[in-house]
């Protein structure tokens, strides 16, 4: 199985963006995990976790984002972060075959700090991360 981005939407409500995608990534959940729920995992394609307490309601600092609060925590299914000036980054998790995840993914902020071209240059850098066996 090969990666893809597969969907990527943005809306406006009010003062509020969201931005949707929907991920096909190329390991099982199991190996996908760690990309989104550890400081190694954030940092190698995303943004480096200077505090990341594995559980609902830890402590988390994403560098360049912002710190905050674990809002959800359901290992290997659903991990969710919000933090102040960076709004709530979501990434649920779901079995797609045998050897495949899929990745459906919110993002909620208010202003103008991330654009969909930027997160899909991240997913890129997930997909390519996961694809070379880690």
């Amino acid at each position: 199985m090969t990666g893809s981005i597969e969907q990527g939407t943005s809306e406006t409500r009010g003062s509020a963006h969201l931005l949707h995608f929907l991920v096909r990534l190329p390991r099982p959940v199991e190996k996908v995990w760690p990309a989104l729920a550890t400081e190694v995992g954030l940092a190698a394609w995303y943004t480096p976790a200077d505090v990341l307490e594995h559980r609902l309601e830890g402590a988390v600092t994403l560098r360049g984002v912002g710190a905050g609060r674990v809002t959800a925590w359901d290992v290997e299914r659903v991990a969710e972060y919000t933090v102040e000036g960076g709004g709530r980054i979501r990434f649920h998790l779901e079995r797609d075959g045998d050897q495949g995840t899929t990745l459906r993914f919110t993002h909620e902020f208010r202003g103008e700090q991330e654009t969909e071209q930027r997160w899909r240059a991240r997913f890129e850098r997930l997909i390519g991360l996961l694809e070379g066996g880690t």
